[in-house]
């Protein structure tokens, strides 16, 4: 295969991962908005991000079964609409703001909205990964990152065009909300024109299993099950910690910067998107002379210089370490699926669902995080040292991203140079 092949098909894969970006982006500025309108505590606040990702966990599996039974297109277009469904459903909840009815409403329609991107997920993610040359299947992650990454950083942007952090009025939610529900439909419309090739995995066609000279893929495709790859079962819990720390400071830095009493927090958003839109830019000219194995126990020990500060610094300085944890992370997620999925043969489909399910974390972490603020503080309002105090959590999951890069994704399979 030739990469410049698929130079549409990357185009509308990209333009799927700002569609992901936006819409989580849109969720982390929601959180303190929330909070504000239904008089919610931390932990019930960031029920919303829970909302979003425990899709992950319950259709993480199942989309898998629908990618190998209906094809990347078809999956792609399915996802798009029900995300749009989603988007249409926070317009009702917005103008419910007078009754914890519409907060309700609202998490259900982030259900919806986490259906639609589990599947989008399933379907893009080992699109991405599989394409040839496998080895660049990091590279490949950092640009689509950084449509992934705008769209993050627009997002609260955009939102807040409309709506006053500070003194929101939910009901004004509404037309962004349909705005974007538009767009996205649209977008599945036009997928319905657009070619979009199928392509398979090294080994994932049985009918290609006797001319297969990658060892790795041999070894594989003699396993039985999906859950006989130890370096998967790995890399599918070093997934679920990185996308829990990639999200807990999206979503936490608008209510970190409001405790510290700045004007504007909305405006502390841009921390960290930006952080990683610089990390994606270098970690493309990173790779081309480290291994993907190298490139993350780097950026995992930058993430845990950026922790360690964050947690001690002065909180109108540590703020701008989440900076620092948005450019390690840059390269976390593409580095992650290329140890985890390439040269698994018939078995990609299966281990690319199995990380889908990983991306629970982005609501397990979060709503941690919310619980543990509500425990230790000792006033009714969250004070900096308390933020600073729970972001140790990201302490233990950066020393398990090390892990994983440095023996982890070897564990139980045979290793060329990773």
């Amino acid at each position: 295969m030739k990469l410049n092949k698929y130079f549409l098909p990357l185009i509308i894969i990209a333009f799927a991962f700002f569609i992901i970006g936006f819409g989580v982006g849109i969720n982390g500025i929601m959180v303190p908005i929330l909070e504000q309108t239904f008089s919610l505590s931390k932990g019930m606040s960031y029920l919303v991000l829970t909302a979003t990702f425990s899709a992950f966990l319950l259709f993480g599996g199942p989309s898998g079964w629908v990618v190998r039974k209906i094809g990347y297109k078809k999956s792609l277009i399915i996802a798009l609409f029900i995300m749009s469904l989603g988007m249409l459903l926070f317009i009702p909840s917005a103008k419910m703001s007078s009754s914890m009815a519409g907060f309700y409403l609202f998490l259900t329609a982030s259900f919806i909205g986490g259906i639609g991107n589990t599947l989008l997920q399933t379907t893009i993610n080992p699109y991405i990964a599989i394409i040839e040359p496998v080895e660049r299947a990091a590279q490949r992650m950092c640009l689509m990152g950084i449509m992934n990454q705008s769209a993050w950083f627009l997002g609260p942007i955009f939102l807040s065009l409309f709506i006053d952090v500070r003194n929101p009025v939910l009901a004004n939610a509404a037309i962004p909300f349909g705005m974007a529900a538009g767009i996205i439909g649209l977008f599945a419309l036009a997928m319905i024109f657009i070619p979009l090739p199928e392509i398979t995995a090294e080994g994932e066609d049985e009918q290609d299993e006797n001319n297969l000279e990658n060892e790795l893929v041999i070894a594989a495709n003699r396993k039985k099950s999906v859950w006989q790859f130890p370096h998967l079962l790995l890399g599918v819990f070093a997934l679920f910690l990185y996308v829990g720390v990639e999200t807990l400071p999206m979503a936490s830095v608008i209510d970190f910067a409001r405790s510290t009493g700045v004007d504007s927090p909305a405006r502390y958003s841009m921390i960290g998107p930006v952080g990683m839109i610089i990390g994606y830019i270098i970690s493309i000219f990173v790779l081309q002379w480290l291994s993907q194995s190298k490139a993350l126990i780097l950026f995992s020990l930058i993430a845990l210089t950026s922790s360690v500060l964050l947690v001690t610094l002065p909180p109108h300085i540590a703020i701008y370490f989440l900076s620092g944890l948005g450019f390690s992370h840059s390269i976390m997620w593409g580095c992650i699926w290329g140890l985890t999925i390439t040269s698994m043969g018939k078995f990609t489909k299966s281990g690319a669902s199995m990380l889908i399910v990983a991306l629970v974390g982005g609501a397990a972490i979060p709503l941690t995080f919310g619980v543990l603020l509500d425990l230790i503080k000792t006033s009714d309002v969250t004070t900096p040292s308390d933020f600073q105090t729970v972001y140790r959590i990201f302490i233990p999951c950066y020393l398990y991203i090390f892990f994983y890069a440095f023996i982890g994704h070897k564990i139980g399979r045979k290793i060329a140079k990773s």
